[in-house]
């Protein structure tokens, strides 16, 4: 299987996906295709993307050459899915392989749009970007062992690999997708906290941040319970079980888990 690889949209997160391999020399960049919308996402890719991968606008007379590609990565929205074209002269494109990131939408769909390849559904998030991500993946039954092998190692470079029924696929996106923003509202709100006490913000934030790693890193390298850990620093009459009495009363748990739930469901609507 030949290494070209084609990226459809070029935003942050394909970036992400992509710098790495080109960082450990996986594949090089005159192997990479992207194609654009906009002329100014082709100018700013151009000019400041510090590797010289071959750029396309939408319109160019060469867009063909990243549907030429073995694998193509299609990052974009999902209300954009119906905008994009397959382009296949003389039918060169049978039976490659289109990679989605598209939230939700699903493998049925993928291949009703792109009827001359063998789809797969990669779920990633936004840590990505900092090669600290999670990707969950779902294959067509019509792709390789060889070929699934190729996408892993597209990913793992930025991020730890799940396969999945694509069933799974809608509640892996809420909890590592969408839950960013949950623990980024969390964040926040405790730091707001801290403000009340009178602490200066940014010192606030700091402190939220260094206990919330703290936390993460012991119950990782401990494994022990997190009923354990609530235990641990909850005592009779103390702070702590003053500070859930007030989450437990305003639903705190229930909302989460409500959050959870709805963001699976509009996963699913996209289908």
């Amino acid at each position: 299987m030949s290494r070209n690889i084609g990226v459809i949209g070029f935003g942050n997160i394909a970036r992400a996906i992509i710098t790495p391999l080109l960082e450990s020399k996986l594949i090089k960049p005159e192997q990479i295709y992207c194609l654009v919308k906009t002329k100014k996402s082709y100018v700013n890719i151009k000019n400041n993307y510090k590797y010289k991968v071959n750029i396309y606008h939408e319109n160019s007379e060469d867009a063909y050459s990243v549907w030429e590609c073995p694998l193509k990565i299609l990052s974009v929205k999902p209300q954009q899915l119906n905008l994009i074209k397959e382009l296949n002269p003389s039918g060169i494109n049978k039976n490659k392989i289109i990679v989605s990131i598209l939230a939700g939408v699903s493998i049925q769909k993928l291949e009703k749009n792109f009827p001359n390849h063998f789809c797969v559904r990669a779920v990633t998030n936004i840590p990505i970007t900092i090669g600290k991500g999670l990707t969950g993946i779902s294959y067509s039954s019509h792709v390789k062992q060889s070929q699934k092998e190729f996408i892993k190692k597209i990913f793992e470079s930025s991020s730890k690999i799940y396969e999945f029924e694509e069933d799974y696929l809608d509640i892996f996106l809420a909890l590592t997708s969408s839950a960013p923003a949950i623990v980024s509202l969390i964040v926040e709100a405790l730091s707001d906290g801290g403000l009340s006490g009178g602490l200066q913000k940014n010192l606030s934030e700091e402190l939220v941040l260094e206990m919330m790693l703290g936390t993460v890193l012991l119950l990782m390298d401990t494994r022990i319970s997190t009923n354990d850990l609530k235990n641990m620093v909850t005592s009779p009459g103390g702070t702590t079980i003053s500070a859930l009495r007030v989450l437990e009363k305003r639903s705190f748990r229930s909302a989460l888990i409500e959050s959870i739930i709805e963001a699976t469901k509009k996963s699913k609507e996209f289908r």
